[in-house]
Formats: structure tokens, sequence, C-alpha cells
């Protein structure tokens, strides 16, 4: 092989450069992180250039952060998806909603890929899944394959992309996870390359009175214009604002990336206080367990009724979220020595690109605003388990339900003229997040005794909560505060067929269609049996289509076909045919 005379000093420096790359590389994406991650382990699980995102890792959603990265697919299905390191399937994944049909592989490095929404699997994988399917007898499936099943290789494709589970298009979620932790993290952290040099965009800044009292949708907020581009914002006509006592401060901002990009999430906000950081939250990583708590990063209270998406920068004490750092007085801020001080936001996306605002805040000893008297309530403690008992309810919230102490507060309402078997119960509002559910227990009148099996709790606008009758009471778990009642579900669900009826000859016809819904408690399970003999149904909940594949298990003639719908109250419908093939 030829070299030239200086191949020695060119190879040296050329490592040195190449060492000197990664270093700068690898600078650039730990931000606001003590964890040094691999940059090369990983490719890119879909071969579609460049990459353009629908979403961003941590973005802001109804609920929850975004656990992953959303991979635009020109709005089409079927794009080949590539398993993005060497490792085995470690979890095969069909659910109704959710991610719908998705891949989880385990890799030596210590981190699990994870690919959802997709619209098939490839053909090894796809025969694993049929037959844990038939195995279980059940469309949903959640299986753990030992390592040894069905391993994989970097740059294999393991399935195509799609729009199945509760996806809103086509598209592949892709997430890299922690193995052991199970911690979701920043793919781009990982070497997962998203072409980018825009600087996030900020919208708006707004300031909160928080007068040393918990947050709540009591707290007084001024809202503050931003203006500019390109990185550098200022504050529209306001140069200087006066304040007075403790504040906090929040911001609405997105980014975006080159190419096609949706609205998304920025990586990291910082705020800085005469040139000292006193808060920053960083989205590196997070556990699933605490994505709920979104709803105490943002102003809530805001977000129901405005839907406007204000990230607070300061952190409630309830708050479990392990993404915020350089936290001084958890960010509340006291402006009281007649001073001027200088503000400054740093926001910046998952490559580095940063936007600034700044501004200036003079404290004032007259610039108060002081916060509205709630109504009477009963004191409960974010730090601990509260109850509120009365003769027709129980009220129990587990240590970990708020995010702040609240001002309790409970109505009881006159009953629904239809379906309701208790007066309508208003437990606090709407406008107080909660990090989990909590018990509720309504008494119910007697008229219920013969649907005692039938019952379960509803809010006013008629959504179902669960439950189950117990000793005079439904029992249920709800999500959010509310108003609740009894009602009682005795409706079976509806099946109605698409593309087949009695006596139909469905040679040709590659499936069997149907559409389902019920109207109350939710559907809990769907079989079908041709000749007596289970068949796989397969669903998507959010069109709520049910079809059947045909293959080689159905054979030309004559053959029975039935399909039991059940609902969480144990209603049945059932719809029972012959058809030929």
């Amino acid at each position: 092989m030829y070299r030239p005379k200086n191949y020695s000093y060119t190879l040296k420096y050329s490592s040195l450069f190449f060492l000197l790359f990664l270093a700068i590389k690898a600078d650039a994406q730990q931000i606001f992180s003590n964890t040094i991650y691999p940059l090369t382990d990983f490719r890119q699980p879909l071969d579609i250039a460049p990459p353009a995102l629908a979403g961003s890792f941590g973005e802001l959603r109804a609920n929850h952060f975004h656990s992953g990265t959303d991979f635009r697919t020109n709005q089409r299905i079927g794009y080949p998806v590539y398993a993005t390191a060497d490792g085995y399937i470690s979890r095969l994944r069909v659910q109704n909603s959710g991610f719908g049909l998705a891949l989880y592989i385990n890799h030596p490095n210590g981190f699990t890929s994870v690919y959802g929404h997709l619209s098939r699997f490839s053909p090894k994988i796809a025969q694993q899944v049929k037959s844990i399917q038939y195995k279980n007898k059940s469309y949903e499936i959640d299986e753990f394959p030992n390592a040894d099943l069905i391993p994989v290789r970097k740059g294999e494709v393991i399935a195509y992309s799609g729009n199945t589970g509760s996806s809103g298009g086509p598209h592949l979620h892709f997430e890299l996870r922690d193995t052991k932790t199970e911690l979701t993290i920043n793919p781009q952290l990982l070497g997962i390359e998203i072409p980018d040099n825009i600087p996030p965009v900020i919208y708006s800044m707004y300031v909160y009175r928080l007068n040393s009292k918990p947050f709540n949708e009591f707290t007084p907020k001024q809202y503050f214009q931003v203006v500019g581009a390109n990185g550098k914002y200022n504050l529209n006509k306001v140069k200087t604002i006066n304040l007075s006592g403790e504040v906090g401060f929040g911001i609405i901002t997105t980014d975006k990336h080159n190419g096609l990009s949706g609205t998304n999430g920025v990586y990291s906000i910082e705020l800085e206080v005469d040139g000292k950081t006193i808060f920053t939250s960083a989205l590196e990583k997070f556990s699933f367990e605490n994505s709920k708590a979104i709803n105490s990063h943002i102003d809530y209270p805001a977000f129901i009724t405005l839907k406007r998406s204000i990230q607070k920068s300061f952190v409630d004490p309830g708050n479990p979220l392990q993404i915020y750092s350089n936290l001084v007085n958890r960010g509340r801020i006291t402006f009281n020595d007649d001073k001027l001080h200088e503000v400054n936001y740093i926001i910046t996306d998952s490559k580095g690109n940063k936007s600034t605002l700044l501004f200036n805040v003079k404290a004032d000893a007259k610039a108060i605003i002081n916060t509205p008297t709630p109504s009477a309530g009963i004191p409960f403690s974010y730090a601990k388990v509260n109850e509120y008992n009365s003769d027709d309810i129980k009220v129990i919230l587990p240590k970990g339900t708020l995010y702040n102490d609240l001002n309790f507060t409970y109505k009881k309402l006159p009953k629904p003229q239809h379906n309701a078997f208790s007066a309508i119960h208003q437990i606090q509002n709407n406008l107080t997040p909660l990090h989990i559910g909590f018990e509720l227990w309504i008494k119910a009148d007697s008229s219920l005794a013969k649907y005692q099996n039938k019952a379960l709790l509803v809010n006013t606008n008629r959504s179902s909560q669960g439950g189950y009758f117990e000793n005079g009471y439904v029992k249920a778990m709800p999500r959010n505060f509310g108003s609740f009642f009894i009602a009682i579900d005795t409706i079976a669900p509806t099946i109605v067929p698409v593309n087949i009826a009695n006596g139909k000859n469905m040679a040709g016809i590659s499936k069997m269609s149907f559409r389902i819904s019920d109207g109350l408690s939710g559907i809990k399970s769907f079989n079908g049996y041709i000749d007596g003999k289970w068949i796989l149904m397969e669903f998507d909940a959010k069109t709520a289509n049910l079809w059947h594949n045909f293959d080689e298990r159905t054979s030309t003639g004559k053959h029975t076909f039935e399909l039991i719908v059940v609902d969480m109250k144990e209603n049945v419908k059932r719809y029972a045919i012959d058809f030929y093939r």
C-alpha cells in the first residue's frame, strides 16, 4: 500500500484533530450534564434525509413531557425502521392506544432503544408476536423475550413506520433509555443528529407576585410582551419593571430546527439575577413516574383557562422532577433593597443554540400587588396524607398527590335528572394539578340497589372515572379534581360490520372489518371466533376500527363467525353470522 513520506506525521495530527473534534462535539452536547454519553454508538432509526422532527424530547404535552423524538415520515407509513445499534429485542408490545405496535432493543452499552407507532414488524419479529397473541388469546401483549430469542444487528430492518396507537399522524416515535434505571434520555445527547442552527424563540414573559404564599390560581401575575429575533430579545416598550417582595418569573418559549420543523420544545431555561444563576431546568432525562409533574413545571391554571404553556422559573415544594439545578430559594426572588437589578433569561436548544432575554428590575416598596384572599377552606399539606369526610363522601389524598399546600374546598350540588344515583360532589376545582390520583368514595342512593354491579363514578361531562360498589359507597380513583356523581352503565357496546354480512362470500377479500364502541364505561375486551376457534382481531382505538386478516387458518368453504365485545361493567354484545371463503 502506498504511503506518503509524511504518513506518520499526517496520521498523528489527523488523529489529534479527530479527537479534538469529538471533544468539541461532546462538550457541545453535554449541556447541563455531568454524564458523558456515547456519541457514535447509535445510527439514525430512519433513512430519511435530512431528518425532520414532528416533536422533540421533553416537549410540553398535555399531562406529560414528550418522552422521545418524533421523526417525520412525509405523511406516509411504511418506511423501513432500523435497529440503531446491535442488541436484542427485549420487549414486544402491542396496545390498542399508547405506542400501538412497539419494539424495545437492549444494547450492550447499557441503553435501550424504543420504536413506537409502527405499522408492522419485520417478518421474523411478526411471527413471534403473532405466536404470542394466539397463545395468550389477546391482541394486546406486553412480552419480555429472552436475550437469545431475537438478536438484531445495527442497521437491520426491524419494522416499518406507521400511525398506530395514540399517534396523531404518521411518524416514528423514538426513544433512548437507560436500561437499568429506565430513565428516558434526550437522544441528541447520544449522537442522534438533527440539523439545527436556529436559536429558540421567546414570545412572552410573566412576573408572579408570590408574596411568600403557595402558588395557585389566585397568584397575581403580570404579562410582558417580548420582541426580537435571531437569539436577541427584550421586553416590548418596557426597560425596567418595578417590583416589591417575593416574586417568580415565567416564560413562553419554543424551538425549531432546520428544514421541515414543527414547533418543538427547548432543552434548557436559565434565569440569572445580577449575573448569578438562580434557576436552571434542563431536559436531559426524566422518569416516567414523574412526567405528570409537567403540570407543576408550568402555570397549570393558565394552561387550563387560556391554553398557554408558561414555564415557571420557580419550583413548587412538592414537584418531584429532577430536571432542576442551580436553585436559589427554589427560584423565588425577594426584591426589597430599593436597587436596580439585571435579570437575564438564557434559553438553549439541544444543539447549543441560545436565545437571551435581558431586562431590569427596580426594587420598589410601593410596587405591591397583594394576593386575593381565597374562599374559606381546609388546609391540606403537600407533605402528608390529607383526608376529608362527610356523611356523603370520603376524600383521601395520598402523600405525593399535591405540589403545593392547598386550601381545600368542597360543595354538594343537586342531583342530576338523568342516570344519577347521588348528588353532585364538587371536589376543589380543575385548576389544581395532582401528581397521582386520589381516593373518592360517594354514598349511593337507595335506588342503586339493583344496579350495584353496574355502578361507576362520572364527572359532570359524564366521562367515566371507573369505580365499584362496596358497603354503600361507589369508590374510584379520579386523576383530577372536579365534580362527580354516581351513574350506571347497563348498555352493551355496539358492533357495526363494515364489509361483512350473513351469508356473504369473502373470497378474494383480505380481511373482515368492524367498528366497535361503548357509550360510558369503555371497552374491556373483544374476541372473535371462526368455527369456534379464537382468531386474532386487531384494533385501533382512535378510529374504533376492529379487523381480522384472513390467513391459512381459514380454508375455502362455509364458516361460522362470532364476535363478542364486553365493556368495563360486563355488558356483552354478540355478533354471529355465517360466511364463505
